[in-house]
């Protein structure tokens, strides 16, 4: 989710939820800490130089049970964000502490913003050798009994 689609969706809601993939909810006495953009400027595994821009907020599981933070206030932290630091419109990113800090992609189903897990990729497949996954070889395939052992190139491994 683009933070422009966050700013449609704030004045259409009564309260702001958050829910994990699982179905879990983020305590309704959360805080967004932090709104911010965050730029990564990295190499990938094949030599190409990349950027990347995302817009970050930060949730923290307060034990302040008597605030909540509502639409308007939350839409009002971003708007001074976009002022005082420039933020563009780009992918939201969510911070939050469930066992270890995790970082979120961020949807919403008509009712909460959903916590969507994130993956790790390899963004130069084609240079470090990752097969695709139709040659991958699958574990059915292996021989485990050790008669023959894996060698380099075999497809084994």
């Amino acid at each position: 989710m683009k933070l422009s689609e966050i700013k449609e969706i704030l004045p259409t809601l009564e309260n702001v939820e958050f829910q994990l993939e699982n179905g879990a909810l983020v305590p309704e006495h959360f805080h967004v800490t932090e709104v911010g953009q965050i730029i990564k400027n990295f190499i990938d595994c094949g030599g190409v130089i990349r950027n990347e821009k995302v817009v970050n907020f930060q949730l923290w599981n307060a034990d302040d049970y008597q605030h909540r933070l509502k639409p308007g206030k939350l839409l009002n932290i971003i708007k001074l964000s976009e002022e005082k630091l420039g933020i563009e419109d780009h992918d939201i990113e969510v911070e939050y502490q469930d066992i270890t800090i995790g970082k979120y992609d961020l949807g919403f189903n008509g009712k909460n913003f959903i916590l969507l897990n994130k993956q790790t990729a390899c963004l130069a497949q084609d240079q470090c050798g990752i097969p695709s996954d139709t040659s991958k070889v699958n574990a059915s395939q292996l021989n485990v009994d050790n008669t023959n052992s894996c060698t380099p190139g075999g497809g084994c491994c």
